[in-house]
């Protein structure tokens, strides 16, 4: 395979007729062709390290896909991912580092962005531009005001934009939205949303750059920076690719609250953090409580990551007839209504909402098991790219379920302050320092330009 060098690639765009502007990067745009009615979605997949592996496995065994890339800028992963394809009983994929080389590909009709979350805006509005539906891995985008921008591309090149909010897709949690719409559980004024699991902290890295790695491409947009092995195996934690695990966990349960709540954006945003355990390389906070005034109600943020009784749920509770220990459930989220509470989980955890209690024994009202969520999630995309619908977890929506975690980071970084967001413009109205960090600057020639 080919190294892309920084000049290779700035001589490569003009001759792909890629325009570069103000440090960005644009594709002319190119027509979707249409996907007749027995005819597989022809897919390909950027980033297959973590989550692109479970794309890779979900997509490659639905009947009416076909994964025909892969994409990475690190090399060595493509044989056993490209397995995972042809194991699934499908030819062997084409692989290339340059997603410009699939955006390129006329036949390729939707792309599934498993990136670094720095590279998850720039690569959705490529692939828009050029013609090409999106399934985009949470935090949608890294900053609010990409975020924007990438809804403003799909909206422009009438293109489906599915997040990687796959909690919509959950059969038990459609239900759970049910139950609190017919207001079974009453007014609700208070929810707690938890994200809690035992993490070491990050610590610094001396691990050699790896000779398959285009460690250019990788760092794309973000500030000039030699090959930091820190910040390659722990890139979550660094502000210019990462929110923390406010964006990388937590954008889970409060996407799901807010939608199952029905809630839009917040008035207000006042974060307490600080890094609690033993300071690793991290720049990202390891225990957060953000307050959001939503205005009919409060929802609380409660983020500890030192705490090794609290556990992410395991595949047997995800995919099983099986309620989490709630009390140590690290990923739940605690509605409290006049009439019950309940306790919702996500990835497959079910739900129970608790009345009041007889003779010191717990009373469940309703309750529903889960499973995990990803192969409805999968098919909505589908059936979306085909049938021209929103997907139920439209760009729009990821936009704002992000928004909330970046601007419970803003509120951290600019001194633990308490910001009044205004809904409509989504900038804060009390603090030039906050809407400072709502964009920042993008290496050239990467990144997002202002006009999409």
């Amino acid at each position: 395979m080919k190294i892309v060098t920084r000049r290779r690639f700035l001589s490569d765009s003009t001759a792909a007729g890629v325009a570069l502007t103000a440090g960005s990067l644009a594709l002319a745009t190119k027509p979707a062709r249409a996907i007749a009615a027995n005819e597989k979605i022809t897919l390909a997949v950027i980033g297959i390290r973590g989550r692109g592996r479970s794309h890779i496995e979900g997509f490659a065994k639905r009947p009416d896909c076909q994964v025909a890339y892969l994409c990475d800028v690190d090399s060595q992963y493509f044989p056993a991912c490209s397995k995972l394809v042809e194991d699934a009983g499908a030819p062997a994929p084409k692989t290339v580092e340059d997603m410009r080389r699939v955006f390129d590909d006329k036949s390729v009709d939707a792309v599934v962005i498993a990136t670094p979350d720095h590279w998850h805006a720039p690569a959705t509005i490529l692939a828009c531009q050029a013609g090409k539906d999106v399934y985009v891995e949470k935090p949608v985008s890294n900053n609010p005001w990409e975020g924007r921008q990438m809804v403003a591309a799909a909206r422009k090149y009438d293109r489906v934009v599915q997040s990687g909010m796959q909690n919509r897709s959950a059969p038990y949690n459609i239900k759970a939205k049910e139950y609190i719409e017919s207001g079974q559980l009453g007014t609700i004024e208070l929810v707690r949303v938890y994200n809690q699991k035992p993490q070491d902290n990050v610590k610094k890295s001396t691990n050699l750059q790896p000779k398959t790695l285009n460690w250019d491409l990788w760092n794309g947009g973000a500030p000039d920076q030699p090959f930091n092995p820190t910040m390659y195996s722990a890139w979550h934690a660094f502000w210019r690719y990462g929110g923390g695990e406010v964006t990388n966990d937590g954008v889970h349960q409060l996407d799901l609250a807010r939608w199952v709540l029905g809630l839009d954006l917040p008035k207000s945003i006042y974060t307490l953090g600080r890094p609690f355990a033993t300071p690793g390389a991290s720049e990202t906070p390891d225990t957060v409580v953000t307050t959001f005034d939503f205005g009919k109600l409060t929802m609380v943020y409660e983020q500890s990551l030192y705490a090794p009784y609290m556990l992410k749920s395991d595949s047997e509770v995800r995919n099983g007839d099986i309620f989490p220990w709630w009390q140590h459930n690290g990923e739940r989220i605690e509605i409290f209504g006049s009439k019950g509470q309940m306790i919702l989980g996500r990835h497959g955890c079910g739900w129970q909402v608790f009345g009041r209690q007889s003779k010191r024994q717990p009373v469940v009202v309703a309750e529903m098991h889960g499973r995990f969520p990803d192969r409805w999630h999968h098919e909505n995309f589908a059936n979306s790219v085909r049938s021209r619908q929103t997907p139920v977890s439209d760009i729009e929506e990821g936009h704002k379920s992000a928004l909330l975690c970046h601007a419970a980071n803003i509120s951290y970084r600019v001194g633990n302050q308490l910001l009044l967001l205004d809904p409509s413009t989504e900038r804060f109205t009390n603090s030039d320092a906050a809407n400072a960090l709502f964009k920042p600057e993008y290496r050239a020639p990467y990144g997002v330009r202002d006009a999409v």
